[in-house]
């Protein structure tokens, strides 16, 4: 990989592009590396092609058969990272309410009783999932209740 690195005066905050043909383990790693809270997903849709994905765009973040998948509001994308690195990079507006679930608290729409202490979490795009009695009372607590 070829670094080049422009020192001035014009630059107030530091800024990195990244030329490629392709997004590999080592560009991901790069990325990750020097990427900041709150920044940009990479994933990729069903054709192969990568996407960027913004955290106001992504509903729920889920690992489903070994694979971490990102859910938006009307479409499903795939990623190579592991659900704990995509949560760090994502923010606050995000938490974990299972062992395999992350969600965008601003779209959450309703929430049912479920078995065994659980609770039923529904999504503004549709998705579901069970908040776990282990992440149950942080959630419970950023609910007031």
């Amino acid at each position: 990989m070829k670094v080049s690195v422009d020192i001035s005066s014009e630059y107030i905050e530091p800024y990195a592009v990244i030329y490629t043909d392709k997004v590999t383990d080592s560009i991901q790693r790069t990325i990750d590396m020097i990427g900041t809270n709150d920044s940009p997903v990479i994933a990729q849709q069903n054709n192969g092609d990568m996407v960027i994905l913004q955290p106001h765009d992504i509903y729920m973040v889920r690992v489903e058969n070994g694979e971490t998948v990102i859910y938006t509001g009307k479409k499903m994308y795939r990623s190579r990272k592991r659900l704990y690195e995509i949560g760090q990079q994502l923010g606050k507006q995000f938490m974990q309410i299972s062992k395999a679930t992350l969600v965008n608290l601003s779209y959450m729409d309703g929430i049912e009783p479920g078995f065994s202490g659980t609770l039923l979490l529904k999504m503004k795009n549709g998705c579901k999932d069970y908040v776990s009695r282990t992440y149950l009372p942080q959630f419970k607590k950023y609910l007031g209740l």
